[in-house]
């Protein structure tokens, strides 16, 4: 491809970015293929020889672009949002046009020094005390796997890495049972096994783990025999939003002396807001705590925020610096390499730079203020809704609801029902011992309107649609 054909099809590209999102609206939220589908309509075998730019773009329109479920539709209410604002879309083109790869400082040092400056910015506008560093992984996954891994050599005296975990003492990290699925998988490659992540009952009310049940937990362990290590507290869980009490949590845990990280992937965002910092309070004295801006805030995935207290454990437990990675001659740098699983690293700062400049932290205040409020209108209504029945409360803009008296196969049809009628895009949760439909509001590109459109496409699917228009 020569520079004429890179900028035609590099503009063709943005055009076609432009008319998608323009037209997302009309378009049903979900994908409509049929599993298979687009797998047999792709030949078998490689290409021997390419072919011209225009048929492959013909393709992607014809065959691709139909089999993708819209992340940034509007009515995608939905696990949690997944935003890319338009602003971060531009300078993705940037990040990937220069394509570099940003391991060390010496490899982009722009990269390094932006993200550096990125991280106190998102840190500030949290509230998080300037004893707080930070470093942009590629998910939460990430960033809980590095907190556990953290968790789990400063409980062995830093030597796991080096000894292997086959003497080790049976190390036990500790949360509730609301924690999302990533907690079970870190604690899984760390070595440290499922065994031994000691998930306590969340109290049914508040949906937050009793402190004195950790309290009770932690030395019991240690009147076993095992060695705890850490505890990770959850903000805004999936299923129901449940928040822990962190300074309860930051408490019991320090008092034994172990390291306390906190996921706050999705609900975090919603922390730039100085009235919702309630549901973290404390969070100023954990040891690590992380959430996702490519969320809420509407930088494009991937980019997620991870806050350490400590960040000379974390450069301990993952850093290998053999010759080759090596900075001579330069003091005081970062290489936030040493900070990451993954040596390679992609320029995420730029799209938070560009989002954080262009919407201002007013900007994304009002937009989640208003999701957080039109979450709590369809509340609201579906609550004054004869035959619809309110599970769980609002957390900021994440409810879930079901039918009155639908047995788990009613509400799996209803919540089908929903979704194949393409207006909107809902999923299922359990509550305690039974299923409810999951609703949260967090499109970037939401408006009220679109609430009257979800009201509607929920009292059809429930099968209510004229005893609520009634």
């Amino acid at each position: 491809m020569d520079a004429q054909d890179f900028e035609t099809w590099s503009q063709r590209a943005a055009s076609w970015g432009v008319t998608y999102r323009e037209t997302l609206e009309a378009r049903p939220v979900r994908a409509r293929t049929k599993p298979g589908e687009i797998y047999r309509a792709i030949p078998p075998n490689p290409p021997e020889t390419g072919c011209e730019m225009a048929q492959i773009f013909d393709e992607f329109e014809a065959l691709i672009e139909p089999g993708m479920t819209h992340w940034q539709h509007p009515r995608f209410f939905a696990y949690f949002p997944s935003n890319a604002a338009p602003v971060s879309v531009v300078a993705e083109y940037l990040v990937t046009a220069m394509a570099a790869q940003c391991m060390l400082w010496q490899t982009s040092p722009a990269a390094t020094e932006l993200e550096t400056r990125m991280m106190e910015w998102l840190r500030d506008a949290l509230g998080l005390p300037e004893t707080f560093s930070g470093v942009i992984q590629d998910s939460a996954s990430s960033a809980t796997l590095a907190a556990v891994l953290m968790m789990r050599e400063r409980a062995l005296n830093w030597q796991g890495n080096r000894a292997g975990l086959s003497h080790a003492p049976r190390l036990r990290i500790y949360c509730s049972d609301q924690v999302h699925s990533s907690i079970d998988r870190a604690i899984w490659i760390a070595g440290i096994g499922q065994e031994n992540l000691v998930k306590l009952a969340a109290d049914p009310k508040s949906g937050a783990l009793p402190p004195e049940a950790l309290e009770a937990a932690i030395r019991a362990d240690l009147a076993a025999g095992y060695q705890p290590a850490g505890v990770i507290g959850c903000v805004g869980a999936t299923s129901t939003g449940a928040c822990d009490d962190i300074g309860s949590l930051v408490a019991v845990a320090h008092a034994h002396d172990l390291l306390v990280h906190v996921d706050a992937a999705w609900a975090g965002s919603a922390m730039i807001c100085p009235e919702f910092r309630a549901l973290w309070d404390g969070v100023e004295g954990a040891d690590s705590v992380v959430f996702n801006p490519h969320k809420w805030l509407g930088a494009s995935f991937d980019c997620s925020a991870h806050f350490i207290r400590d960040p000379e454990m974390l450069v301990r437990t993952l850093a290998i610096q053999p010759e080759y990675l090596k900075t001579h001659g330069q003091d005081g740098i970062v290489n936030y390499s040493e900070w990451s699983i993954p040596l390679g690293r992609r320029f995420r700062a730029l799209k938070l730079w560009f989002l954080l400049r262009f919407h201002g932290l007013e900007g994304l205040r009002a937009m989640i203020r208003d999701h957080v409020r039109w979450a709590g209108v369809l509340h609201d209504r579906l609550a004054a809704t004869p035959g619809v029945e309110i599970v769980t409360a609002p957390v900021l803009s994440l409810f879930s609801f079901r039918r009155a008296g639908a047995s788990e196969e009613d509400t799996i049809a209803h919540l089908s029902a929903i979704n194949e009628d393409g207006r909107i895009y809902l999923t299922q949760t359990r509550v305690g011992s039974g299923l409810a439909i999951r609703f949260q509001a967090g499109s970037f590109a939401m408006s009220a309107s679109d609430i009257d459109i979800a009201y509607s496409a929920i009292l059809d699917g429930l099968g209510l649609g004229q005893e609520g228009a009634s």
